[in-house]
């Protein structure tokens, strides 16, 4: 791969010659715009009230979808600087400029920004409720004489049996939000490619092949022409993009240091638990520079010094922080390490493998399954947020199957059709034209998923009660 293809800047619409005439006044590099139409959009905005990991949290410290977001924003830009100067420090890329690293920044900062842009209310159990809700109930529901999963092809079914909000992204930002036409936000190709994960269909991913970008599909059969633009554009071919590893390590750093952040200001963590915990991976990994109980033990120090009235959370926090920039200096040295690999489409796992921020991540990621994600006040979200989704989509599905057809929808269908954003019912009308009764069923069912995604946990919340009475 080339990083004069790699970097592509073109769009799905091109730039107009109104805007070619005005660009003497506009010196933003493509990357830059893409940034501001992120900025800008209501999809962005509304990762403000999506979970992190505490649904509906009334706690201003603990995490959103945005706050998140914003953090892999910052990581990914200090990532993409580490690793552009190394790469022209060291002539790792004879065509490597110094314009090229100033891009790679850019877009991993775009990234980190919409990386989870497509996820439904409640966080990923929210995925989770969505792919057992199909898996369920699509071998149940009819359409013109058949079962909805004996209608639907083989790919058709995979994409809802192992929905995606990673697959979800790159529809939204290139199909459903609604800047000037059905081009989405019209982002650079270079940003789009970024952002998709695993560049596999439903039917082509391979979670046992040992290959990371295998491990889930990266989009939708709706989707596999844009997709396939982008990857020709930018020549990776079906190979993971170089800076979608990046900006994987730049989420893993994010996500796995304030899970624990998090988990400490709720009560589920304790510093003592914590300390006990490093204390395990110390032992094992004596070779380390980076000493997690000694940096804890002397920030608490510190904290009592200084007479803070809770040395436990100064230590935490300012631990999280340390740690944070040592991972950084994981993922900078794996993908430097691994440079040739990655640039040639070869290299099959994460930036953190074989070095000791892999034994730390793996670490902190336990510690928050164990303490959090198994807790029993989340199991009790959880059961509630299944609910929500389960009802949301027992009803709209039923509604959407005869949406577009010669069968007549009832009042109520009628009324929940209405709630859908017309946005997304343009796109589907719009993908929808020339297609067979199957392509479209799917378009339908798909704008379910599009409508439900859009979805703030708020609004998911108080859509299920006032449609069940609850006001």
């Amino acid at each position: 791969m080339d990083w004069r293809q790699l970097l592509s800047t073109k769009r799905s619409r091109q730039t107009s010659g109104r805007n070619r005439d005005t660009k003497s006044t506009d010196l933003r590099s493509e990357f830059e715009k893409d940034y501001h139409r992120i900025i800008g959009s209501a999809s962005f905005r509304r990762l403000q009230d999506k979970t992190q990991v505490f649904p509906l949290d009334k706690s201003d410290f603990i995490r959103t979808r945005l706050t998140h977001s914003l953090e892999v924003s910052s990581f990914g830009k200090s990532l993409g600087q580490n690793i552009g100067e190394n790469i022209l420090t060291h002539r790792k890329d004879a065509g490597f400029t110094v314009q090229m690293k100033e891009d790679i920044c850019n877009i991993l900062e775009c990234a980190g920004l919409i990386h989870d842009i497509g996820n439904p209310p409640f966080g990923h159990f929210g995925e989770f409720a969505i792919r057992d809700w199909f898996q369920k109930n699509l071998p149940l529901l009819t359409f013109q004489g058949k079962t909805v999963a004996e209608t639907l092809t083989q790919q058709m079914k995979a994409d809802f049996y192992q929905f995606e909000g990673n697959a979800q992204a790159l529809r939204l930002v290139s199909k459903l939000h609604f800047l000037v036409d059905e081009q989405g936000m019209n982002l650079t190709y270079a940003l789009l490619n970024t952002i998709v994960k695993y560049p596999v269909s439903s039917l082509g991913n391979n979670p046992k092949s040992g290959n990371i970008k295998d491990k889930k599909m990266g989009y939708y059969l709706a989707d596999a022409d844009i997709f396939a633009e982008i990857q020709k554009e930018t020549g990776t071919n079906g190979a993971r993009h170089p800076l979608t590893y990046i900006l994987e390590a730049s989420d893993d750093i994010a996500y796995k240091t304030a899970d624990i952040e998090d988990a400490f200001v709720k009560g589920f963590l304790s510093y003592s638990q914590f300390k006990q915990e490093l204390e395990c991976l110390e032992r094992e990994t004596s070779e380390s520079t980076f000493k997690p109980v000694e940096q804890l033990e002397q920030l608490h120090k510190t904290g009592v010094e200084r007479g803070m009235e809770n040395p436990e959370s100064y230590a935490i926090k300012n631990w999280i922080i340390r740690a944070q920039g040592f991972l950084i200096y994981c993922a900078t040295y794996g993908f430097t390490k691994h440079y040739k690999e990655i640039m040639e489409g070869e290299y099959q796992q994460d930036l953190f493998a074989d070095t000791f921020g892999e034994r730390l991540m793996d670490l902190l990621g336990d510690i928050a399954y164990r303490y959090v994600f198994t807790s029993e006040s989340i199991y009790k979200l959880e059961v509630s947020e299944s609910i929500i989704i389960n009802f949301l989509m027992d009803n709209f599905v039923k509604a959407v199957i005869k949406y577009d057809t010669k069968e007549s929808l009832n009042g109520i269908e009628k009324r929940l059709i209405s709630f859908i954003s017309d946005n997304y019912k343009r796109a589907y009308h719009h993908h929808g034209e020339g297609k067979t009764d199957t392509q479209k069923l799917y378009l339908r069912l798909l704008l379910i998923a599009d409508y439900i995604c859009g979805m703030t946990d708020s609004y998911a919340k108080r859509l299920y009660q006032e449609l069940n009475g609850m006001v």
